[in-house]
């Protein structure tokens, strides 16, 4: 995959094929049965679609670095490094379950069916989108995406009621969120995880262990292993390579599975790493957090090279150049989509569709700032 000097991380810049990370991502795979029958098992197309996921994924988060440098956006929340798992999560789905995906997983928006320009539109404050431009946090509920809110862990109690509702109504659809490991640790998370606990309902939590909770370390605020999170609950926990693709595409089915046979909820630790700040306000803070050579380490492990180079070994019959026109294709389509969500940011809102949707209950005395609508 291209480089782009001015938005990736300088490992990601100098990146090349590193012999003994590459033979260890491949000892993954052959080491775990289920990934291994999983990389056998699926198609070329399949495992082209994993890779196309990853790649719109990293070239939705450019385009958003390329704004944020033109002033176009203040700043931006990105998912960097950490494509595998939104990808390798949704591709286990199937038409009808649900996601409720936090910023940094904005590839599940794409991955469930919704188009790269009403994310974009998002992120501008356009009108016509789903919070009618009076939040960035965006979705399609017709496409199973719930928008989330800025509460990290906030979705984990609303999928956790989707998930019962479906269950109740005899319905075969599991419901997955995301949390990072210092949303772990807030009463959301833990309300919602012991409600869809005591009630086994078919959700799949992702745990995505990037290392980071904002701007303090997990081995400050976590001493037990994240793993152990699942035994206090009493839900069933399964763990993956959160840079490899395929290993998150086979533990995501095995959680899955588990939710559709009735043996939910699942706990599904992704192990990863944040290439960066919180957001693009504070990215050299971010990286003063870890020393350089966790840097270099986790660099090295990029999820899209690992697996470029994964693809074009072996007999599977993929070449660089097979990658290449799916990267072409991809960039010309987010170029088109920032190019259409510029024009209708111009449009801006009218007033009366600031004024939407927007209520308060009238009391007496009450203040004539408070805004009535019936």
């Amino acid at each position: 995959m291209k480089r782009y000097p001015a938005f990736d991380p300088p490992e990601y810049v100098a990146w090349k094929a590193d012999p003994e990370v590459l033979a260890e991502y491949r000892k993954t795979i052959s080491d775990r049965p289920a990934t291994k029958s999983l990389a056998k098992s699926l198609s070329r197309d399949e495992l082209l679609g994993l890779y196309e996921g990853m790649v719109r994924f990293r070239l939705h988060d450019i385009m958003l670095k390329r704004w944020v440098r033109q002033g176009v956006l203040s700043k931006a929340w990105l998912g960097t490094g950490e494509e595998a798992v939104t990808v390798g999560n949704c591709r286990a789905l199937r038409e009808g379950d649900r996601v409720g995906p936090m910023i940094r997983n904005a590839g599940a928006c794409h991955e469930m069916g919704m188009p790269v320009v009403e994310m974009l539109e998002a992120l501008l404050a356009s009108p016509g989108t789903i919070t009618r431009g009076r939040d960035l946090h965006t979705g399609d509920p017709d496409r199973g995406v719930i928008p989330p809110i800025s509460f990290v862990a906030s979705l984990v109690p609303v999928m956790a009621g989707m998930a019962l509702a479906s269950r109740l109504r005899g319905e075969d659809r599991v419901a997955l969120t995301w949390v990072g490991d210092g949303a772990a640790r807030t009463g959301e998370f833990h309300e919602g995880l012991s409600l869809a606990a005591a009630k086994q309902v078919p959700l799949v939590v992702v745990l995505q262990d990037n290392t980071i909770a904002l701007g303090t370390r997990s081995t400050v605020h976590s001493r037990a292993p994240l793993e152990a999170l699942a035994g206090a609950y009493g839900v069933r926990g399964l763990a993956c390579d959160g840079n490899n693709v395929l290993d998150v595409l086979a533990a995501s089915r095995e959680a899955v599975d588990s939710c559709r046979k009735g043996e939910g909820p699942v706990l599904l630790t992704a192990h990863t790493f944040r290439m960066g700040g919180h957001a693009t306000h504070d990215e050299a803070e971010g990286r003063a957090l870890c020393t350089p050579e966790e840097f270099a380490r986790w660099g090295a492990r990029d999820p899209i090279g690992c697996y470029e180079a994964w693809l074009t070994s072996g007999s599977r019959g993929i070449t660089a150049k097979d990658l290449s026109s799916i990267e072409e294709r991809i960039t010309a389509e987010i170029d088109a989509a920032a190019e259409q969500a510029l024009a209708t940011r111009a449009t801006g809102a009218t007033e009366e569709q600031v004024l939407e949707g927007v209520y308060a209950t009238p009391v007496s005395g009450s203040h004539p700032g408070i805004l009535v609508k019936n």
